[in-house]
């Protein structure tokens, strides 16, 4: 089995080097070969060059490295979908280029699909964790009280609408076999992308086994990307389309297709 590991990345200097070299070193569990695919989304910060120093390295024997350089970001859902179309792996494991999650975790996201037990795992922050105050940002707790209560009312909706109880549908880690996403058009770009997947893999039969991972949140002064007036309306937005709308194409998910006007992502491989 191999696993196509997606990783979006736009202005993460500070810690992209020390997570790509994480997922390298990270062994997966019943011999499964890994596929590392690097979405840089032009970043202004460096990350493109550090991500073009760790892809000119040599890949050791059964491990492949590949990057796709956007012209321009739009959005880390437009990223990981670019990342999907070329993944070549039975299984896929979204991961982002910060530090908020371990990639120690990956044997316990990725046994239960590779002993056959669920073809989809969800990384639960809220699982086993001893409160639900996963956000703790040292130099603005308002922010942080906000953003936390605002989890639970987007988390209590979704589980509203799709009639579920899961504890953590906006978390990275969202594992699946590949094969999940035949007949299914994803559309979403921001970060939108999270409850239009999980609700469309749902509608498609696929309910998620959570398994629990660690987290340490960043503040936005670290890098955290949401927008707390504008993200907020995309969500609720993609939750009530992906209920309720058609889950998309009739072949097997094909990726997708830049605008005419616009040139496809350049693609590089090690």
């Amino acid at each position: 089995m191999k696993v196509s590991i997606i990783i979006p990345v736009y202005n993460e200097a500070p810690t992209v080097a020390t997570l790509l070299e994480r997922v390298r070193a990270q062994p997966l569990p019943y011999g499964a070969t890994k596929e590392i695919i690097i979405v840089e989304s032009n970043s202004t910060d460096g990350s493109r060059q550090i991500v073009a120093a760790f892809l000119a390295r040599p890949a050791e024997p059964g491990l492949r490295i590949h990057a796709l350089y956007q012209q321009r970001p739009r959005g880390k859902g437009h990223a990981v979908r670019e990342g999907f179309a070329i993944a070549t792996g039975d299984i896929l494991l979204i991961q982002d280029a910060d530090l908020e999650y371990d990639v120690i975790d990956y044997p316990n996201l990725l046994k239960p699909i590779l002993e056959g037990r669920t073809a989809f795992v969800l990384g639960s922050r809220h699982a086993g964790a001893p409160d639900w105050q996963i956000r703790r940002f040292a130099h603005n707790g308002v922010r942080a009280v906000i953003m936390n209560l605002g989890g639970v009312l987007f988390h209590t909706f979704f589980n509203l609408v799709f009639a579920v109880r899961l504890t953590d549908p906006t978390t990275m880690y969202k594992v699946f076999r590949a094969d999940c996403l035949r007949g299914l058009s994803l559309t979403c770009n921001r970060f939108d992308f999270d409850f239009e997947l999980l609700g469309k893999l749902l509608r498609a039969g696929f309910v998620p086994l959570e398994v629990p991972v660690s987290y340490a949140s960043r503040g936005f002064a670290e890098g955290k990307k949401i927008r707390m007036l504008r993200d907020p309306l995309t969500w609720v937005a993609a939750i009530l389309k992906c209920r309720f709308a058609s889950l998309g194409a009739s072949q097997p998910f094909a990726g997708i297709s830049a605008p005419q006007s616009e040139k496809p992502a350049r693609r590089a491989s090690s």
